[in-house]
């Protein structure tokens, strides 16, 4: 690691620390040369599967994306930001855990439709009814009931 100050290549780390729910490293560290100090943060890049669309065509996985989708199915419900920003990471954690290198939109869907039937039951029919393309007023129903039912 560089110093920031100095422009130096030798520096020691003096102290190291888990941050972030254990997400991330805080290492606070020591110029060899000026004998400044400073701290770095490490965390790991991972990196997402490219999303197949319905369409045949593929785009990155885009977080912003999928945090909008959730917001705006849990608009005005008493759900926190910290219960949707843990939905958004254990999601994102299913994706990258199937070890592909590109997954179809529908399994981001389904992912998405499981958090949110934990989350809010009437965000998960709000998000199913414009995701499963509910034609009439009985397959509203349907789903409902069988919500109901589980």
């Amino acid at each position: 690691m560089h110093c920031p100050f100095c422009g130096a290549l030798d520096t020691k780390v003096i102290d190291s620390r888990l941050v972030a729910e254990g997400d991330q490293v805080r290492r606070r560290r020591e110029c060899i040369t000026c004998a400044e100090r400073f701290t770095t943060y490490e965390t790991a890049e991972l990196v997402m599967p490219r999303i197949i669309k319905q369409n045949g065509n593929r785009e990155p996985f885009d977080e912003a994306k999928l945090y909008a989708g959730l917001m705006r199915a849990l608009e005005k419900r008493p759900v926190s930001i910290e219960s949707v920003e843990s939905a958004v990471n254990r999601i994102k954690h299913h994706i990258r855990a199937t070890g592909e290198r590109e997954v179809p939109s529908r399994l981001v869907g389904e992912e998405v439709m499981r958090e949110l039937r934990q989350l809010d039951e009437v965000a998960f029919v709000r998000f199913a009814s414009v995701y499963r393309s509910f034609k009439d007023l009985n397959e509203f129903r349907a789903e409902i009931d069988r919500l109901s039912n589980e």
